[in-house]
């Protein structure tokens, strides 16, 4: 597939979530001035990271992981010789819920199908979910068998979905919070080495 099919797909999926006032976050977008998070990268990128839902700063410029948990990831990438402009980010939920709480089942129902496509297009080697919520949300999404089991049994290990390799990772916010995960993540994020 041509990067310019690529880029077209992922510029339709942005069309349509700027368009869908049917959004369960659309209201709280527009009472706001948010704009919906698509995602950002490279579109032939071997590693895809998925958060669960974009914060205030992500909202306000339409940019994954552009405040303080991006300041981590950009962190953890250069650990490991990568910058963003290798990798492509993005989030189940593409709104700023309420209040920042964590996303509600319809709406990861809702916007779960756009995370599917946009992996379809970009066909990632590596997914790396980020946090509870898109481990879960990618786990099912490939009937992995170990569905069902906690993000602290699952960070950092290798798992294989056919031809995708998906490695769950803590959410980069969790080492804001908790310093001793940093060195977790970083060691966590050594296992994607292996695939660049």
């Amino acid at each position: 597939m041509g990067i310019s099919k690529t880029t077209e797909q992922l510029r339709q999926i942005k069309e349509e979530l700027l368009a869908a006032t049917d959004a369960p976050l659309y209201k709280y977008r527009n009472e706001n001035n948010y704009f919906p998070v698509i995602g950002e990268g490279s579109h032939t990128a071997r590693i895809v990271f998925v958060g669960e839902a974009p914060g205030k700063n992500e909202a306000l410029t339409g940019r994954p992981f552009c405040g303080a948990s991006g300041k981590v990831l950009d962190e953890l990438l250069r650990s490991i010789n990568l910058s963003r402009d290798e990798v492509y980010i993005t989030n189940i939920v593409k709104d700023r819920p309420v209040g920042n709480r964590d996303p509600r089942p319809e709406e990861i129902a809702y916007y779960g199908p756009f995370l599917e496509r946009q992996l379809r297009i970009l066909q990632p080697k590596v997914i790396a979910p980020l946090g509870r919520f898109s481990m879960d949300y990618i786990l099912s999404l490939y009937s992995m068998p170990e569905r069902g089991k906690s993000i602290s049994e699952l960070h950092g290990k290798v798992l294989r979905a056919g031809e995708t390799v998906i490695v769950p990772l803590y959410h980069p916010a969790a080492s804001i919070y908790n310093r001793s995960l940093r060195e977790t993540l970083i060691r966590d994020m050594q296992q994607l080495t292996i695939f660049l």
